[in-house]
């Protein structure tokens, strides 16, 4: 499992890719992805190359949501598999993230 942040030259996007599972063990890894990033940016969570996601994952984007603003926050997340997009609307994650 890896988590890769890279910001936009001028810290106005900030995409964070995962791969392989999301899970508990990458609970340190995920938070400095982008808490040392600007708070206002728009932010993008690439799931094309994660395979499985569990419930502490889904703690981890509302914990994100809350630190960058809570409503006001700019985050997407992006290029779900089917069964990753399942979760999240069984969740109800459409409602307070941009899904697809």
């Amino acid at each position: 499992m890896t988590i890769e942040s890279r910001a936009s030259s001028d810290g106005r996007k900030v995409t964070i890719d995962i791969r392989g599972r999301f899970d508990f063990s990458q609970i340190s890894q995920f938070r400095s992805s982008y808490e040392s990033k600007n708070k206002d940016a728009e932010f993008v969570v690439d799931l094309r190359q994660t395979e499985h996601i569990d419930s502490s994952a889904l703690g981890m984007l509302l914990n994100m949501r809350t630190f960058l603003g809570g409503d006001t926050a700019q985050i997407s997340i992006v290029n779900c598999s089917p069964g990753i997009k399942k979760i999240f609307e069984i969740s109800r994650f459409d409602k307070k993230f941009s899904i697809s």
